[in-house]
């Protein structure tokens, strides 16, 4: 028997004691991020032990890792498994997660009897789960008509499709429900969209697709140019060169693809070299194709701001326009102010496009400017009564009031009380607090998707309690009747947005809108592209704007420190104000897209300034400028500001009568 002394008994204990210390020391929040690591490094064995400690300290957030736990398990776990987990937490916002990653399951198992007794539980939209719902109905009906119907909806489209599709896919095709035609009409649409892997996936479905047409696709997307003129291409393969003239051939479906595809490409930077390679090439085309090539070069000129845009579009006489092309030759007439244009252009849209705030104000526009005043109040009518950016323009075109008094609804402290006992509004300040920004909006979003008003109004002013804008703002935006704008418009950081305003001699409600679409006040926020702060400022940006007002020991970091980031914002947006002339909408557009593109969208006549937001190419942009005024507009009277109307707030937009000259911006990211 091996004997140990007294001190070696005592010191395994000791170490026993410290290691063990932390583990029984952490906290709640400590051990659930403890369980989130185990997840992210699906070890399963550890995230079991986490959850059941979680359990026994029946913390708020337990559920959340008892679902990472299943999501782990799920490959092995059987369906009665499945089916109580969600019996028990039914009521989470992660069970319908869930139920779509089981349905995924059990249609790749093709166990078609348990997926159809869970699919009419399934409330969330996933196309992979639809399209194991078809393939199922499918095997079991056939390829009936209706099936063929929903299949060729899902197949139309631009997006990567997932791999759980496939079986539906191969299946109808090979029934012939999903015809060569609708191949090729997805091709088209992928290239015509730059979805050059896609087009090329939906090659391989081709029967007899040539390979040097596929590689032909690359070289019409890198030099369009070349494949379409008479230029040759030096070729080299080893140490020999080869001078050869690659081109695409005009009597193959998949020649005619490549050279429009490739015409396409170039009419995209540059419209008059498309417009002179398509004359010189249209008698090789079919009257269909020829007129495909002019939408879209007419296409790339409204966006563009071509003056002739009109005159391709005419070119492409009938053929059918896709939504972005309708709603660019729409954008082109009110450029050139052809209302005859806007007003037969509009009905083509489908019904969806058709009631878009937008369109339906440029319709009522049309008719106005033809002297159809009563048929235009009957769209103005109904759209001055919605809150946004057309409907105020139409509540200015009609006259009418801005708001209304008697729907204002402020709550009481009892009300917000009664939110904030809410079990699943607990878990989704929590899971805030935790950084799980994603998983805490779902969780706010699933607690208040069936309140009223009143609940709703309530569940923003909590929101707003604990500094949380972006929900508070994105709450109040969901009432219907009752409406209280100072939780829609909030004013924090007022002292700091008040005095950067006086200091830069700028609308402080200016300042304000900008905030409010920009960060929604979170001042931990981030784009995608490194903007940062409260005003969402590149790093470059800051940096320059910075230099500029003598900031000399200014750093990186201290882009994220609120005073320093709303004094770099509201400086950059003076800059732009005055670079414009004092042009609102200009430096508006400029903060967000640059002051040179903002000039280069002017035409060479003065143009209302609704058009010149209205016809912005970049759909961020655009909508960005949209709210920022209507921001501004609703923030005036709450500063105690006079209140302008949208349209003097937007002005007029003035004619490119000087020749352009070179603009000091920071160097871009």
């Amino acid at each position: 028997m091996c004997k140990y002394s007294p001190s070696y008994v005592g010191l395994v204990l000791l170490c026993c004691t410290l290691f063990s210390a932390p583990v029984l020391a952490m906290s709640d929040q400590a051990l659930f991020q403890h369980a989130r690591e185990s997840y992210n490094a699906k070890n399963e064995t550890a995230l079991a032990e986490d959850v059941a400690e979680l359990n026994e300290q029946e913390y708020l957030l337990a559920p959340y890792a008892d679902y990472w736990l299943m999501l782990l398990r799920l490959d092995k776990a059987g369906n009665d498994e499945v089916q109580s987990f969600l019996s028990k937490y039914g009521n989470y916002p992660f069970a319908e997660r869930l139920r779509g990653e089981w349905l995924k399951k059990l249609g790749k198992q093709q166990d078609w009897q348990v997926f159809f007794e869970q699919y009419p539980n399934y409330k969330r939209e996933d196309t992979a789960v639809q399209c194991y719902a078809l393939f199922g109905k499918s095997v079991a009906e056939g390829p009936g008509p209706d099936i063929a119907a929903e299949t060729r909806k899902l197949w139309m489209t631009t997006a990567d499709l997932p791999a759980g599709c496939n079986p539906l896919f191969d299946t109808m095709q090979q029934a012939g429900a999903l015809a060569s035609e609708d191949l090729w009409s997805r091709f088209r649409l992928a290239l015509q969209n730059g979805k050059l892997p896609l087009a090329k996936s939906i090659a391989g479905r081709i029967a007899d697709f040539d390979e040097k047409d596929l590689k032909l696709l690359d070289v019409a997307n890198q030099t369009p140019k070349a494949l379409l003129g008479d230029e040759v291409t030096v070729v080299k393969s080893g140490r020999k060169k080869t001078v050869t003239k690659i081109r695409a051939s005009f009597k193959t479906l998949a020649g005619i693809e490549v050279n429009l595809f490739a015409l396409d490409r170039l009419a995209r930077s540059n419209v008059l070299e498309a417009v002179e390679v398509l004359q010189q090439l249209q008698n090789k085309l079919s009257a269909n194709d020829r007129a495909f090539a002019w939408s879209r070069i007419a296409y790339h000129a409204a966006r563009t701001h071509n003056p002739q845009a009109l005159e391709y579009f005419a070119l492409a006489k009938n053929t059918s326009l896709d939504k972005e092309q309708l709603a660019w030759k729409v954008r082109a007439a009110l450029r050139e102010q052809n209302w005859d244009i806007v007003d037969t252009t509009i009905p083509l849209m489908l019904p969806e496009q058709r009631q878009e705030g937008a369109w339906r104000y440029w319709k009522a526009r049309a008719l106005n400017e033809k002297g159809l005043t009563v048929e235009a109040n009957k769209i103005l009518g109904p759209l001055s009564t919605e809150r946004h950016y057309y409907g105020w323009l139409a509540a200015e075109d009609v006259e009418t009031t801005i708001g209304n008094v008697d729907q204002e609804y402020k709550v009481s402290d009892v009300e917000v009380t009664a939110i904030a006992s809410q079990l699943a509004i607990k878990r989704s300040l929590e899971l805030q607090k935790l950084g799980m920004r994603w998983e805490a909006k779902a969780e706010w979003v699933w607690a208040t998707r069936n309140f009223d008003d009143k609940q709703l109004l309530a569940a923003a002013a909590y929101a707003v309690r604990n500094e949380w804008y972006d929900i508070a703002i994105a709450t109040a935006d969901n009432t219907k009747q009752l409406h209280d704008f100072s939780l829609r418009y909030p004013t924090p950081y007022r002292k700091l947005f008040k005095e950067a305003a006086e200091n830069e001699g700028v609308d402080e409600a200016w300042i304000y809108g900008l905030a409010r679409q920009e960060s929604r006040f979170m001042h931990h926020a981030k784009s995608g592209v490194g903007a940062a702060g409260l005003m969402q400022i590149m790093p470059a940006t800051a940096k320059w704007v910075a230099k500029r007002i003598g900031m000399n020991h200014y750093n990186n970091d201290l882009i994220h420190d609120l005073t320093t980031n709303v004094s770099i914002g509201a400086h950059y947006i003076r800059y732009t104000f005055e670079l414009m002339n004092g042009q609102a909408v200009m430096a508006t557009a400029a903060y967000n897209a640059g002051p040179s593109r903002a000039k280069r969208w002017m035409a060479t006549a003065p143009m209302e300034a609704a058009i010149y937001i209205e016809s912005i190419p970049f759909a961020e942009t655009r909508s960005y400028v949209q709210k920022v005024m209507a921001n501004a507009l609703m923030y005036a009277p709450r500063l105690g500001r006079s209140a302008l109307s949208m349209k003097s707030r937007l002005g007029v937009i003035p004619g490119k009568n000087k020749p352009e000259h070179t603009i000091a911006e920071p160097a871009e990211e």
